[in-house]
């Protein structure tokens, strides 16, 4: 599944599309073609993992969900596509996605702050959160997309393996200068992520993520699935602290 740092580099990418007009539009998620063509798009927002498309009559709010892509070049199958766009300067595709055509008072209920790459991300606002939950695991508190808007599978095992704690330690027995160090591990790993992924070397630089052996003790790494939800965890039980 996407993550975060892939979603800005998608919305890199469609920045040249803003003050644009579409001349047509096309797929699965298009009920009128007319509802888009002819309109200018006039900003494009993340959230985490979701993409809004903004124009003056409609939002188009974009999730890759967990295969889903982008393309400006080669036109998927139509059964894939879901949403096409083709401006002045360029077209852009989506496929294999959830795409929605929402309201603007949506954009009025998401909680800004919890998109940890974005200006407004509120550290304490996200520490208060977990609070509320202090049997919730680590691991699970990492991926609750209304604490940390972005976060992925990837993203979780690598920042905990920087913090040195285990994935299935309790909020609760976690100090908060630990949680601190969680979210300060998350962001900065998840701003290399970006880094390296537009380099495409993303893989090369993972620690703990589908490795064998701890970089830092050389140990086995544990390979299990943790949490509520049963996502896979890579950890080094020596080096990460189970609180």
């Amino acid at each position: 599944m996407p993550e975060g740092p892939t979603i800005l580099m998608m919305k890199d990418d469609l920045l040249k599309f803003v003050g644009k007009k579409v001349i047509n539009a096309e797929g699965s998620s298009v009920p009128d073609e007319h509802i888009v063509a002819g309109k200018v798009l006039k900003k494009i927002k993340t959230f985490g993992k979701l993409t809004f498309l903004i124009f003056d009559d409609c939002i188009f709010r974009i999730h890759l969900l967990m295969f889903g892509s982008y393309s400006l070049e080669e036109k998927p199958e139509m059964k894939s596509l879901r949403l096409g766009l083709k401006f002045q300067n360029g077209t852009v595709y989506f496929y294999t996605c959830s795409v929605k055509i929402i309201d603007e008072s949506f954009l009025n209920t998401i909680d800004w702050e919890a998109d940890f790459m974005s200006k407004n991300w509120n550290t304490e606002k996200a520490i208060e959160k977990m609070n509320t939950h202090p049997t919730m695991l680590i691991c699970d508190a990492l991926m609750d997309q209304e604490i940390f808007s972005g976060v992925g599978n990837i993203i979780k095992n690598e920042a905990l393996f920087r913090a040195k704690v285990h994935p299935e330690s309790k909020i609760q027995n976690i100090p908060k200068k630990i949680l601190q160090q969680i979210i300060s591990e998350t962001i900065d790993y998840s701003f290399d992520f970006l880094k390296w992924k537009i380099k495409n070397e993303l893989r090369k630089h993972f620690q703990v993520y589908h490795r064998e052996k701890c970089p830092l003790c050389g140990g086995a790494i544990t390979k299990k699935e943790t949490g509520k939800n049963k996502r896979t965890s890579f950890f080094c039980k020596k080096d990460q602290k189970l609180y």
